[in-house]
């Protein structure tokens, strides 16, 4: 099978497309979380979080989708803004875990709240079915594509 610049052309169409509504989602989550003081990165480790379990940076950063260097220094300022802390994991004492602090866990109450009325707005303006049908696309997707 020959592979034709109309393939090609579809095929970065379907990237490019991809692309533009992540941005638009992420950047509406953006200016909601942004009222609340946070960032789309910090309500998202925050998030996680959430669970009480404490989390390996290596596993923030893959949640997150940030690399790293740049997780680290957001950890630091969720650290000096007392919303996170870092402790030695009990079972492997090289191992470092984060968790949410009381004020981290207040914090991220106040940004789900936005983050969960800006998601009924983009549920409003997509359409409930087309908004599940979105969803189970890119889940099965993501699962077909594998990691990441």
């Amino acid at each position: 099978m020959t592979t034709t610049a109309t393939d090609v052309h579809r095929d970065l169409d379907l990237a490019r497309l991809l692309t533009l509504v992540e941005r638009r989602v992420v950047l509406r989550f953006a200016e909601a979380l942004k009222a609340e003081g946070a960032t789309v990165e910090e309500w998202r480790v925050l998030s996680l979080l959430a669970d009480g379990n404490g989390h390996a940076m290596t596993e923030i950063a893959e949640y997150v989708a940030l690399p790293a260097p740049s997780l680290t220094k957001l950890v630091d300022r969720l650290v000096s803004q007392n919303l996170v802390l870092r402790r030695a994991d009990e079972v492997d004492r090289r191992r470092v875990l984060v968790f949410a602090t009381q004020r981290g866990s207040q914090a991220l109450q106040r940004w789900n709240a936005a983050a969960e009325q800006e998601y009924d707005d983009i549920v409003a303006t997509l359409g409930s079915e087309e908004t599940a049908l979105l969803r189970a696309l890119l889940t099965h997707a993501t699962k077909r594509l594998g990691r990441g």
